[in-house]
């Protein structure tokens, strides 16, 4: 398969977006780039960032890409688990203790920090609006999360998402428990669930 084909194929399977790390990962000469944006198939957008003309860029799945530490989380894992119905202002997302983050993530990011044991527990697949697959909390760490950064959190946003979880039929309450005990915010959950359940 010739160079154009296979970037025509990522491009594709990335519903319209191309990063120059998609090219070095597939052995393909970032030359490449260049050509297609002066034939005008492609349009740069940012450092390494390639969509398609007339295409809007999935910063979400952009900036995942880029930095594949970062998991969403907070008021963005509760939004896209349909447990809010704002749509966040700014996304967040959870890093390990330690890693440092850049000055493009803290401009445009809320950023939690979290142990490192404890950074990969909860993640799963999720979808951005252009359907490009994001690593997202489920909603059992998810809640965990918004009770251990409650004051951070509008409580209009954090009550309600708790209202909405409690009526949540696919709710894990073993793992939400398992997950309380080891985020170190048992005794709270068990407290707000009194009152909702």
């Amino acid at each position: 398969m010739d160079y154009y084909k296979r970037i025509e194929k990522i491009i594709n399977e990335q519903n319209g977006t191309l990063l120059s790390l998609d090219l070095d990962k597939n052995k393909i000469p970032r030359t490449y780039l260049s050509m297609l944006v002066a034939e005008g198939k492609i349009e740069k957008i940012g450092r390494g960032v390639y969509v398609l003309p007339d295409l809007l860029e999935d910063e979400m799945y952009i900036m995942q890409k880029k930095y594949p530490k970062l998991i969403y989380s907070h008021e963005t894992a509760l939004f896209l688990h349909e447990l809010s119905d704002r749509t966040p202002f700014e996304y967040s997302a959870t890093v390990p203790s330690g890693y440092k983050v850049v000055s493009n993530i803290s401009e445009r990011f809320k950023i939690y920090y979290i142990k490192k044991d404890l950074h990969l527990m909860g993640v799963i697949e999720g979808k951005t609006s252009f359907g490009n697959t994001i690593r997202i909390y489920n909603v059992e760490r998810t809640i965990c999360d918004i009770l251990r950064s409650r004051n951070r959190i509008d409580i209009q946003i954090f009550t309600d998402a708790l209202k909405r979880v409690v009526n949540k039929k696919q709710l894990d309450y073993a793992l939400l428990m398992e997950y309380a005990r080891k985020l170190d915010v048992e005794k709270i959950l068990n407290t707000y669930m009194e009152v909702l359940l």
